[in-house]
């Protein structure tokens, strides 16, 4: 064998002890931003929901995991670039991601909703108490209706590239003044500070606001699912290929479902969903 075979030999083995040795680590990537699904704390520790959910799925799965840091708006490319082999940042199911990534089964619920100043001229919107856009009837239509009245020539403010974003874009309330934000913080603050009539995220995210601020955030109108809002929220994952790679995500997507299961008929996900939303968001 010469010294070029030799050394084309190396490479292999070595790629294959790469991807054999990776086997159990896992490299899982969060927003850290989108509190109470995750932030971080004082220290600039990631916390939250979906961290502690991705840390008790790591020990079902008997895996080494390392969650870190990603920009909402770069989570799917990061994904896709390898930086990292899940996403757990509160993203939604919807069949427009399922283009790019594929998803594990949802582990929360994510209802979304409206939010205004308390003393807003929005207050006490008449519409039902929830609606899901995927079931359509006269309760939706009536609903829509009375949120495109309300909000015509408002403001509504958003975290960019979210379903938040992609409804009030999609003409189902009219058109409307949308103002976009890198984080929800942004989106927080600004609506605090009367730069926004109203804003849209999930309806957690702004109780969680209020809160730990004191500021007077009231929730308005119904909230939303189904539709433009997805199916929950689950872990994304890059879709599976033939190549050795493409076999370790499908098989990685296997055992997050395998593991949302266990933890699910255990408790573990009721727990901590009650122990940062405040009721039992899991599906």
């Amino acid at each position: 064998m010469n010294k070029f075979k030799t050394l084309g030999l190396g490479i292999l083995i070595s790629f294959f002890l790469t991807i054999s040795s990776n086997a159990d680590s896992i490299k899982i990537g969060t927003e850290g931003a989108y509190p109470p699904w995750n932030s971080k704390d004082a220290s600039g520790n990631l916390i939250g929901f979906e961290v502690e959910l991705a840390n008790e799925l790591c020990k079902i799965m008997k895996a080494e995991c390392t969650i870190v840091e990603q920009d909402w708006d770069g989570m799917i490319p990061a994904l896709l670039m390898r930086k990292f082999d899940a996403i757990m940042a509160g993203m939604s199911i919807t069949a427009e991601r399922q283009k790019t990534i594929t998803f594990s089964q949802g582990y929360a619920d994510e209802v979304a909703s409206l939010a205004v100043m308390k003393g807003s001229d929005l207050e006490g919107m008449d519409t039902p108490e929830g609606i899901n856009l995927s079931l359509g009837g006269s309760d939706v239509k009536k609903a829509l209706k009375t949120i495109t009245g309300a909000l015509a020539g408002k403001t509504v403010c958003v975290q960019t590239a979210t379903i938040h974003q992609n409804f009030l874009d999609s003409g189902d309330v009219g058109t409307v003044n949308v103002r976009t934000y890198k984080t929800q913080d942004e989106v927080n603050l600004d609506l605090a500070s009367g730069r926004c009539d109203a804003a849209l995220a999930a309806a957690v995210a702004f109780t969680d606001y209020a809160d730990k601020s004191g500021k007077p955030v009231v929730l308005v109108g119904p909230t939303f699912s189904g539709g433009a809002f997805g199916n929950g929220v689950g872990v994304g994952i890059r879709q599976g290929g033939d190549d050795a790679i493409g076999k370790r995500d499908a098989k990685l997507l296997k055992d997050f479902n395998k593991a949302i299961d266990k933890a699910r008929k255990q408790g573990i996900i009721s727990k901590l969903a009650i122990k940062h939303f405040g009721f039992d968001a899991s599906m």
